[in-house]
């Protein structure tokens, strides 16, 4: 058993009547990096909290590099060289950059700190990563996909033998993923000893020594990325075999919905023009901070446009205020539907209705809960959403589920423009293809929808036509066979990158 970092044996884990984990089986060799795939609600992260010492496993025995270990708590899984990396970023947005990356010693076992010392020690581990983010930079002021970077930077500042990665890639572009496998391939080349979960089955493939499926808190099987397909893995996730991930594209109207012209903002966008059409699904593709969050933002009232004019179903129409949107027919789910998309502790039920809750009450605003319970029953079913009650709070529900919460929260509207920024971020392979069968059920009911996908498959998969951004630009636009990743690429790149 000298071989292996990690052995996990029949592991189980209980909140309340609830079985998180029934029965765990895992074996991770030394300096590979293994990944655990899933769906949501598997189990795979209530699995690695026990390992960070944040859960108490209630039986089976856990061996760290061959001595059998029961973390009580968070400190005694650092104390093993642990370290762990969640998919909700825990930094403090108002401290330094090197102040986050040393909280826990920010004076180096001195009294006092040392803060060039500290701000160094930051820029060499920031400098490995291959990111030139300022120690001394206010983390607030980072992109999400920079904290992210901060974040890691974190864990690898500790002397870590086993790191644990949670969707790490979630808020990454594509090069910046590049740079981060760069950096786990040399980590493993260290000895390091890497976790590593992701919804995202490329990746598996691209980083994965090996794999092993958990379902409904069971370990279902260990895969060999150099042997196993994609079909492979997703059946053993899901319970069943999927064809095709992506339905079959629809054919949109002619009729435009959405015209915009010459829109621009005083930070970044720069005279942008585009159309979606009846029945269309267009998606805006482009690397991190290319603009594509901001178009969303600006047609949603939520931003200023500093000059440009936005046309809906052939008229001129001025959108001041998210209000103003909802009157005219748009609807956005937001990239965080966390923070943005959804009031996680209130009832399902609320979450459903909250844009339209006219529809809902009585003549004096006074809210009819049967009506509102009758509206969200039938949004559940329309969506296939899993749920035990629509009035347990959306917290309660999966990923997948919530987003499907978020954008059923729009159909009950009266909007025929919908926009969908990062729709299957942090969902499992079965809930993505599910979320694929509402986006072409609505474009085939004639909504017009937007699609922003770092996924980059995702929007060539989906889309009928993609405008590219690159700078706050739309550098070209893409239709029928030319939606291919290599062209995305090539107008996405910043000019001056490939100079």
């Amino acid at each position: 058993m000298d071989q292996y970092a990690v052995v996990i044996d029949n592991v189980k884990k209980s909140f309340g009547g609830v079985h998180a984990l029934k029965n765990i089986d895992l074996k991770v060799k030394h300096g590979t990096i293994h990944a655990i795939v899933g769906e949501n609600g598997a189990g795979k992260s209530t699995l690695m909290k026990i390992l960070s010492g944040i859960y108490i496993k209630d039986s089976g025995t856990i061996a760290i590099n061959g001595k059998e270990v029961h973390f009580t708590s968070p400190k005694q899984s650092r104390e093993n060289n642990i370290g762990i990396i969640y998919q909700e970023l825990a930094l403090s947005p108002d401290l330094t950059v090197a102040e986050n990356i040393f909280l826990g010693d920010l004076g180096f076992g001195g009294l006092f700190i040392n803060w060039k010392k500290m701000n160094q020690k930051a820029g060499r581990v920031l400098s490995n990563l291959g990111f030139q983010i300022p120690p001394t930079a206010r983390l607030g002021s980072l992109s999400v996909a920079y904290q992210q970077m901060v974040e890691i930077a974190k864990s690898l500042a500790r002397d870590v033998k086993i790191l644990i990665l949670d969707e790490p890639s979630a808020v990454l572009s594509s090069r910046e993923i590049d740079i981060l496998f760069s950096q786990l391939k040399l980590l493993k080349g260290q000895g390091v000893t890497i976790l590593y979960i992701s919804h995202r089955l490329d990746e598996i493939f691209a980083i994965a020594d090996a794999i092993t499926v958990i379902k409904d808190g069971e370990t279902v099987t260990d895969l060999d990325p150099k042997t196993c397909t994609e079909e492979d893995i997703i059946s053993s996730m899901v319970g069943r075999k999927f064809e095709n991930l992506y339905p079959a594209k629809n054919s949109p109207g002619e009729e435009v919905i959405l015209e915009v012209r010459g829109m621009s903002t005083k930070s970044l966008l720069n005279d942008i023009n585009l159309i979606a059409r009846k029945g269309e699904i267009v998606g805006l593709a482009g690397l991190v901070g290319s603009g594509r969050t901001e178009i969303s933002r600006c047609l949603f009232g939520l931003d200023r446009m500093s000059s440009g004019k936005v046309f809906k179903n052939g008229k001129e129409i001025n959108i001041k205020h998210p209000a103003d949107a909802m009157r005219q027919g748009i609807g956005l789910v937001p990239e965080n539907r966390k923070e943005q998309g959804a009031i996680l502790s209130r009832p399902i039920r609320e979450n459903m209705t909250l844009s339209s809750l006219k529809r809902v009450c009585y003549k004096f605003g006074i809210i009819n809960y049967r009506n509102e319970k009758s509206f969200s029953e039938k949004s559940r079913q329309r969506l296939a959403i899993k749920l035990g009650s629509i009035e347990d709070p959306i917290s309660s529900l999966s990923g997948g589920n919530q987003q499907k919460v978020v954008i059923a929260k729009w159909l009950n509207t009266d909007c025929d423009l919908l926009i969908l920024d990062e729709p299957t971020r942090g969902v499992d392979v079965g809930a993505k293809v599910e979320i694929y069968n509402v986006i072409h059920e609505l474009a085939k009911k004639g909504y017009a929808i937007i699609v922003i996908s770092s996924e980059m498959i995702e929007v060539i998969s989906l889309a009928h036509r993609v405008y590219v951004m690159s700078e706050g630009s739309i550098t070209t636009e893409l239709q029928g066979p030319q939606i291919t990743e290599e062209n995305i690429m090539r107008f996405a790149i910043p000019k001056r990158a490939l100079a």
